[in-house]
């Protein structure tokens, strides 16, 4: 009889209803990734970001004398090289047809979180390992994400995203990590006057953060000294993902081509049926990758 659901036809009928819890427990998941990376799109196997190196400061033109030629040269050519990831689960003809305790709602509710908190726990391995080199980014200096002793351009020289000795998060440290920051300058050795943006730590940092950021005086002091860190950041970041180390901290500067989220394949979901066991099949998929090409968007201390 023409629109009656057989058994044959259970499955198509259920994958609405199952992608819909899916796409509704993705939906209400809160994701962290997406406040400390800049978020884009990509429509190739990988991405590379061909930094240059700028020009110097210009010189003094005497009268009648010819004006000083610079160039602009390539530098680090660092590539993003995406990675797939998925996960399903499956239901026997059986189940399917006595499916009395919501298996299919738990199922896609299940398979969405276990997709959500991968792409978190993938996106965070930059930060649980910023302080070794298994942080470092293919096409750059081969040098641990956070360091103090990061290599320039042609131009040659070093210089820091990172403490030079490592503290714990206080006013204190914040101040010389800020102070570092200012200091910062370009490939050529001029000023860059980045500007801290969010500062990111553990959850089990934000008592002190809130206690260094929020007091209208200084925190910790007998003194009635202003608060001088109050309002440095736009966003504070608290994420359970760091989890080398939870007493490392971040700051994210607004330093071009820091931090970078390319979506190759935002995350989808589907199903089928195989033919001769009768088995449902459910799965998720995606394609992202994380990286970094400068790291003058992020500046770091691992913690005393």
């Amino acid at each position: 009889m023409s629109g009656t659901m057989t058994a044959g036809t259970i499955p198509r009928a259920l994958q609405e209803g199952v992608k819909k819890v899916f796409n509704s427990t993705t939906a209400e998941f809160k994701p962290m990734y997406s406040q400390i990376y800049k978020v884009g799109k990509s429509s190739k196997a990988y991405e590379v970001d061909l930094q240059v190196e700028g020009m110097g400061l210009a010189g003094i033109k005497n009268e009648a004398d010819d004006i000083t030629m610079d160039s602009f040269r390539q530098s680090y050519a660092p590539k993003y090289v995406h990675v797939p990831y998925g996960k399903g689960f499956q239901v026997s003809r059986e189940a399917l047809d006595d499916n009395l305790y919501g298996m299919f709602k738990k199922g896609a509710r299940m398979l969405a979180r276990s997709m959500n908190v991968t792409k978190e726990v993938r996106s965070h391995v930059l930060l649980n390992t910023a302080f070794t080199t298994a942080s470092a980014q293919s096409g750059l200096d081969g040098l641990a994400m956070c360091s103090t002793a990061h290599i320039n351009g042609p131009s040659g020289g070093t210089y820091s995203n990172r403490m030079a000795i490592d503290a714990d998060f206080s006013q204190a440290a914040l101040e010389d990590q800020l102070k570092l920051i200012m200091r910062a300058t370009d490939d050529r050795g001029l000023p860059m006057m980045l500007m801290p943006k969010k500062l990111v730590g553990h959850t089990d940092q934000k008592f002190e953060f809130d206690r260094v950021l929020n007091s209208s005086l200084q925190s910790n002091t007998a003194e009635n000294a202003k608060n001088v860190v109050n309002g440095t950041f736009d966003s504070v970041v608290l994420t359970p993902y760091l989890t080398a180390n939870t007493r490392a901290w971040f700051i994210i500067t607004d330093a071009d081509d820091g931090l970078q989220y390319y979506d190759r394949v935002p995350l989808e979901f589907d199903q089928d049926k195989a033919f001769l066991n009768d088995v449902t099949r459910f799965k998720a998929y995606m394609r992202f990758v994380t990286g970094y090409s400068n790291p003058r968007g992020i500046y770091g201390s691992n913690g005393a």
